[in-house]
């Protein structure tokens, strides 16, 4: 039970039910919604900061998306306690879209990820990003993550990365003796080092100290050693906020001709709103306050990004580290996430030259603990352990995103998924085996395209058996797509057009796929013809022999071979004298052992005609595995 859930069960608290101290009518708690809003400045600061300078652009955008996060996004109905900011999740990807087109085509790309992001949700397809394998999810947070830790360890030095993910893990042995080999390279490293430390150890610490955020302690931290005399480690430049608002023109709209942009904000547009609704529905598991609207949330998004395209700032998404701060501080209201983008601004505008003297190193080591998490590598096990087919969708998603880009590895883990369920939804049993002069063939499950070459083998094998009468027995079949509906048709009507007998035994067709028909007495028969739309005619075993039925006055019209009775039932040289009600059936009838007593007594039954399907339940074992196809 969480906490809340606890004090709920425990009833009022003391004093009644008036609104609690500080608050209104409306029994918010003021003070604690400030609180709350100054934890999550206090984690925000440092990692908008460091989100800016990892996706090579100025810090003061990473500060302005943090602003618009809080005042824009915070401020419209669709989650109560999500905070939402520059994310480190979307740094690399940020780096490599600004390497590749410019800062200045970034606003234009934020600007209409923005806009598409409104539209999704005008259209309610919030939603739609909650239908992605948890595999998908998990290695896409961990092919962020990965790259993001190796591409931070080079700024934590005050050295420069390589490049590529693959060149960034290549080259750490050789960051390490570069480091070993600088003193002031080792004391930037160990700044941190040590922010790393704490922001693994600091929850652990005793008392109220643990409320201050471990990276603003490593701030504290790193801002009295960079004073130290002697001490020479890069620290942050931060300029006017006013002077980094760079307003998309004329020319970068222009851009959008470019099949690159265009790539770009579709890419955007889905990681940005995918990690946004992910976050949501963890958050949701953090607290027992009001849901998520996922469509209003998107919509909140969009209309964050679109304000930040504008200005030419950097992505925004929902961010877990600010959320679950927002959480754990006590928030309960929109306020407190909105207020905290206030707190941003103006400490941007009134306390600039605090920022200078933030090491970059700290800020590389916030975010190497940030893609630590992300790339979370206890999932790996224990998804092993869970899921092995889940396990290698994680894993092949994660080895993509790292060795290619973000999109390209999401839609290879998404195909991946796809893949997986659909061999596991097809998990269909195909037997062939041959009794007295039948060939038969048994098939039961989900019959998908993906069981194709066992059906066809069957078949074929089934065909080549030299008999003269075929059994197609599906009605163990739970679904059955149109690739082997259509193979199974051909079959069908080659064979009888060859002069074969088939007996084609079918569950009942839905819209959706297949139903089997209720169990019904071991003797009864069911007829109806090949696409005729017949109704099913009830026979031997059921209650009682409806009106009209053979061994009444006459033949029912439409019944197999309703002309007339033909001489000689089916595969019988003659009708045996007195049948039906003999002790045993005709030679060489369907599965017949022995007939039911309820069998009607006319002195001669009509026989199916050459396109007549048997519809019936045979409730004889099916052959050993040994004579499995496949």
């Amino acid at each position: 039970m969480s906490g809340a859930h606890a004090r709920r069960a425990a009833g009022p608290r003391k004093g009644g039910s008036g609104p609690r101290k500080g608050g209104s009518g409306s029994g918010v708690d003021l003070g604690t919604e400030i609180t709350a809003s100054l934890v999550v400045f206090l984690v925000a600061l440092p990692l908008c900061i460091g989100v800016a300078v990892a996706s090579g652009v100025p810090a003061e955008l990473g500060i302005i998306s943090g602003v618009i996060g809080g005042l824009v996004v915070g401020a419209i109905r669709g989650s109560t306690l999500q905070v939402s900011g520059p994310a480190a999740g979307l740094a690399a990807l940020v780096a490599e879209t600004v390497l590749e087109h410019g800062v200045a085509m970034l606003g234009v790309i934020v600007l209409f990820t923005g806009i598409l992001q409104i539209v999704l949700g005008l259209v309610k397809l919030g939603r739609m990003f909650q239908a992605i394998s948890l595999a998908v999810v998990q290695g896409m947070l961990a092919g962020i993550g990965l790259p993001l830790m190796f591409s931070q360890l080079y700024p934590m030095s005050d050295a420069k990365a390589p490049g590529t993910p693959f060149e960034n893990i290549a080259g750490v042995p050789g960051l390490v003796a570069d480091v070993a080999a600088d003193p002031q390279a080792m004391t930037a490293a160990g700044l941190g080092v040590v922010t790393i430390v704490l922001s693994f150890v600091w929850k652990k610490v005793p008392g109220p100290v643990r409320k201050i955020p471990a990276a603003l302690v490593a701030v504290g931290i790193g801002i009295a050693v960079a004073a130290l005399p002697g001490v020479n480690v890069k620290t942050l430049q931060v300029g006017n906020l006013a002077d980094a608002v760079d307003m998309p023109g004329p020319e970068q709209f222009a851009g959008l001709a470019d099949a690159g942009i265009i790539t770009a904000i579709l890419t955007f547009t889905v990681i940005a709103s995918a990690e946004s609704l992910f976050t949501a529905a963890a958050v949701d598991r953090m607290h027992t306050g009001p849901r998520t609207k996922y469509n209003t949330e998107l919509i909140a998004q969009g209309a964050g990004n679109t304000v930040a395209g504008v200005l030419g700032a950097l992505p925004i998404t929902a961010v877990v580290a600010r959320s679950s701060a927002n959480v754990q501080a006590g928030a309960k209201t929109r306020i407190s996430r909105t207020l905290h983008g206030l707190w941003l601004l103006a400490f941007a505008l009134l306390l600039p030259q605090v920022l200078a003297l933030i090491p970059i190193s700290v800020l590389a080591g916030v975010l190497v603990h940030s893609g630590w998490k992300l790339f979370a590598p206890d999932e790996f096990p224990r998804m092993w352990r869970q899921d092995r087919g889940e396990f290698a969708v994680m894993t092949l998603t994660t080895l993509v995103i790292t060795a290619t880009a973000l999109l390209e590895g999401v839609l290879v883990g998404l195909a991946a998924g796809v893949v997986l369920a659909a061999l596991r939804m097809s998990q269909a049993v195909v037997r062939q085996h041959i009794e007295e002069d039948t060939a038969k063939v048994v098939m039961a499950g989900n019959a998908t395209f993906l069981r194709l070459p066992r059906l066809i083998e069957a078949l074929e094998q089934a065909a080549a058996s030299g008999k003269p009468r075929i059994r197609l027995d599906l009605l163990g079949v739970t679904h059955l797509d149109h690739a082997c509906r259509t193979q199974i048709d051909e079959f069908v009507s080659q064979q009888r057009g060859a002069g074969l007998r088939v007996e084609l035994l079918m569950p009942e067709l839905t819209d959706t796929g297949v139903r089997v028909p209720e169990a019904k007495d071991a003797g009864e028969r069911v007829a109806g013809s090949v696409g005729a739309g017949a109704e099913a005619v009830e026979y031997p075993g059921a209650a009682g022999v409806p009106t009209g039925h053979p061994g009444a006055a006459g033949v029912p019209t439409g019944h197999p071979g309703a002309a007339g009775v033909p001489t000689g039932y089916p595969d019988a040289a003659t009708g045996p004298v007195g049948y039906p009600d003999t002790a045993t059936g005709p030679v060489g009838y369907p599965d017949a052992v022995s007939l039911p007593a309820a069998y009607p007594g006319a002195e001669s039954s009509p026989a199916p005609s050459a396109t007549a399907e048997w519809f019936y339940l045979d409730t004889r074992p099916l052959p050993e595995a040994s004579d499995r196809v496949g």
